[in-house]
């Protein structure tokens, strides 16, 4: 798999860069850890440079980020609450939860965006609560942009840095990944144990 992100990045320079970004994104084949690092190392020895990689890697994950907002934008939460009810229980997810996260992005969205975009794993599905719960466009484009460009600056440059060392890159962030996924497993499996199917109206104050 690494060799053929390499042979794509060589012949194909910045577009290739930001095609790989953009289906990482939209179907993550392969992880933005091995292909920004990939590309900084690229980049040592030229024709492309540092900040042209880390300019195309943004704009490819960009494209990646406002296709799951827009379609999910286009959907709209409130198709999801049929959904929902039905199948509430294996989603670990009520319409009390739907109600709290929208008034959370209402208050922190451009946090939770901005933030989302340098963890592993979160980056890649942010775009979907975004775009659902009707985040201003504005503030998701500046945000997102915000972090995609710091994540695929840290990326790059550490391959940059480390010439053809990539390896030592994935040995550090690939466990990282993998344990944001054990986090993200372990909190549904919680959630199964403990979930019972709640309403809005439960936290509101009696008359």
């Amino acid at each position: 798999m690494t060799d053929w992100v390499i042979q794509l990045i060589e012949q194909t320079g910045y577009l290739g860069v930001g095609f790989l970004m953009f289906l990482e994104t939209v179907f993550p084949p392969i992880p933005s850890e091995v292909i920004m690092p990939i590309a900084g190392v690229a980049a040592v020895n030229g024709p492309m440079t540092l900040w042209g990689v880390i300019a195309s890697g943004t704009t490819g994950a960009m494209l990646g980020n406002f296709f799951w907002y827009l379609v999910a934008r286009v959907i709209g939460v409130d198709r999801f609450r049929p959904f929902i009810e039905k199948h509430g229980r294996w989603l670990t997810l009520d319409w009390y939860d739907v109600v709290k996260a929208e008034k959370l992005f209402g208050r922190f969205g451009s946090v939770i965006v901005g933030v989302g975009r340098l963890l592993p794993t979160v980056r890649s599905v942010v775009s979907i609560p975004a775009g659902l719960l009707h985040m201003r466009l504005k503030s998701f484009l500046f945000w997102s942009s915000v972090g995609t460009a710091g994540w695929s600056s840290a990326l790059a440059v550490a391959g940059y840095a480390l010439g053809r060392q990539f390896g030592a890159i994935e040995s550090i962030i690939g466990p990282l990944s993998t344990a944001v996924i054990g986090l993200i497993v372990l909190a549904y499996v919680w959630r199964q144990l403990t979930w019972r199917k709640r309403h809005p109206a439960e936290d509101q104050p009696a008359d």
